[in-house]
């Protein structure tokens, strides 16, 4: 990983503000913005057409390139990999999300991840981890891609040990509210300030409000985790889109929800409670084809959905938070800022991360350089803490 150097510790960077479409400069000092300026004109020309917005956000990442979080050969070196390779690509701050499996795999893999943020540039983008299972729905549909035999219910003792192995840095969980002793599990990871997420669940309305009156914040990737066939009146969906203190995150990727369903779930939770996600597999960054994973056949197609055939549900995604970005512009017609928030502002305020998230003076230099042509965004150039690590 490329080292920081004391060049970086003081310099002016300039674009269009993602805000408004108007010329600024930015100065950083010591890796944080210190002083922000709108200008009549760009000294470079070249970025006439080049957005500047805080560095992307993306809080539910399994893995990318081959390589699993959750994987049995999980390695400093691949979690570097990914981390370099997110930063082509905007993506400043994200969560590794391990999804459900054995004790001593999850024991194994928070282990090696704790020892990644031992070099300075992975801690600096890795601030947590996020556990999405293994206490989730067992029944098929609403369990998704996750083995049925590492199902089980909620077990502090069991979820202590990794907490401890992963150096106290799970900071978000995913947790079906419906099973036994959920929601005592939920008050207790409110009490460590984990944010509690509901998700690959079939929880009715009164255990929904039990588990968001207990601490829950928000809901994992909202209209997927959920079986195919589901009661009109009496589904999971209602519930989490009525209330308005849980946060809704969206996988908008083309597959996992149909366009009129991202439009009718940003209309009911509004650009301030609204977080997009990618939820990228190991197979992301992968060529089409046939793989095993999950224990089970997963095929990818040319277009990029993953999915198991022989349980017709979706194998997490294949595209990065880039391509939220593009479809949720396309599909909602919300305005450029409100999408960026979406995928920088949100997720900082849900995960409790204050330094970051904003265009503003004392946050850290996370920036991302971009250009939007067509519908298509292309990082340019990536900063984080003020050191350019992916550019032009």
């Amino acid at each position: 990983m490329a080292q920081l150097t004391a060049s970086d510790s003081q310099q002016v960077v300039e674009g269009i503000h993602y805000l408004d479409n108007t010329p600024v400069s930015i100065e950083i000092n010591n890796g944080k913005i210190t002083k922000i300026t709108r200008k009549r004109k760009l000294t470079d020309p070249s970025l006439a057409n080049t957005y500047i917005a805080p560095g992307f956000i993306d809080h539910q990442i399994n893995g990318y390139l081959s390589h699993s979080f959750t994987g049995e050969h999980l390695s400093v070196e691949q979690v570097q990999t990914i981390t370099r390779a997110l930063w082509e690509n905007g993506i400043t701050t994200y969560l590794p999300t391990l999804t459900s499996h054995s004790q001593d795999r999850l024991l194994r893999n928070f282990a090696i991840l704790k020892e990644a943020m031992k070099d300075p540039q992975i801690k600096m983008s890795v601030p947590g981890f996020h556990l999405e299972g293994p206490y989730i729905s067992p029944v098929d549909g609403f369990r998704g891609a996750h083995e049925s035999k590492w199902i089980r219910n909620p077990d502090w003792d069991e979820f202590s040990k990794w907490y401890k192995a992963s150096g106290d840095k799970i900071l978000e969980v995913t947790v079906a509210p419906e099973l036994e002793d959920a929601i005592d599990f939920i008050h207790k990871c409110r009490e460590k300030n984990i944010v509690v997420a509901l998700g690959h669940h079939n929880g009715s309305s009164e255990i929904i409000k039990e588990a968001i009156d207990s601490g829950a914040s928000v809901a994992t990737h909202l209209g997927n985790g959920c079986a195919n066939l589901i009661h009109r009146h009496d589904n999971p969906l209602w519930p989490q889109l009525a209330d308005d203190r849980l946060i809704a995150s969206l996988i908008v990727d083309g597959f996992h929800l149909r366009p009129e369903e991202v439009q009718v779930f940003y209309k009911v939770k509004g650009p301030e409670k609204t977080i997009l996600v990618s939820d990228v597999s190991s197979l992301a960054g992968m060529p089409p084809g046939e793989y095993r994973s999950y224990g089970r056949k997963v095929v990818m197609t040319p277009e990029g959905k993953i999915s198991m055939p022989s349980e017709d549900v979706l194998a997490a995604a294949s595209f990065l938070i880039t391509r939220g970005i593009e479809n949720v512009l396309s599909f909602t017609q919300c305005s450029l800022a409100e999408a960026i928030h979406m995928v920088s502002r949100n997720p900082a305020k849900l995960l409790g991360l204050d330094d970051r998230g904003d265009l503003s003076v004392g946050k850290r230099a996370d920036l991302v350089w971009f250009t939007l042509q067509d519908g298509k965004l292309d990082v340019k150039k990536t900063m984080v803490e003020g050191k350019e690590v992916f550019g032009f």
